[in-house]
């Protein structure tokens, strides 16, 4: 069982930037691949990037590819999101996952965190 705690959001003018943080629990954290996703009010969840259990390989999708950074700290059990130029169509409740496959889709992932909201005002 892996327990996952997001934070780092909050409001932010277009064109800022946040740092998102998960810390998972347990000892297996570098096992899992790790992924953030998000969902904006009335819109589908939709990927956002994956990062290996390694943190050698990572993934993004297209909207955020060149302003977002994943990254991973497999001594601190945490995964970080550096969201750079951020835009308003960013705005959404953004949340980690862990799973054993480096895939772009929910279900791909096994463990989910309850989620932190971004707000980006124009």
């Amino acid at each position: 069982q892996v327990q996952l705690v997001e934070s780092g959001g909050g409001l932010v003018q277009a064109g800022g930037s946040l740092r998102l943080s998960c810390v998972a629990s347990g000892r297996t954290f570098r096992q899992y691949a790790m992924g953030w996703f998000r969902q904006a009010p009335g819109k589908e969840r939709e990927f956002v990037a994956v990062i290996t259990n390694s943190g050698d390989t990572t993934h993004y999708a297209d909207s955020v590819k060149g302003r977002f950074t994943i990254s991973r700290d497999n001594t601190k059990n945490t995964v970080y999101l550096q969201m750079n130029s951020l835009k308003p169509e960013d705005a959404a409740v953004y949340y980690c996952a862990a799973g054993w496959a480096t895939g772009d889709r929910g279900r791909d992932y096994t463990y989910w965190g309850q989620g932190t909201q971004v707000t980006v005002s124009s």
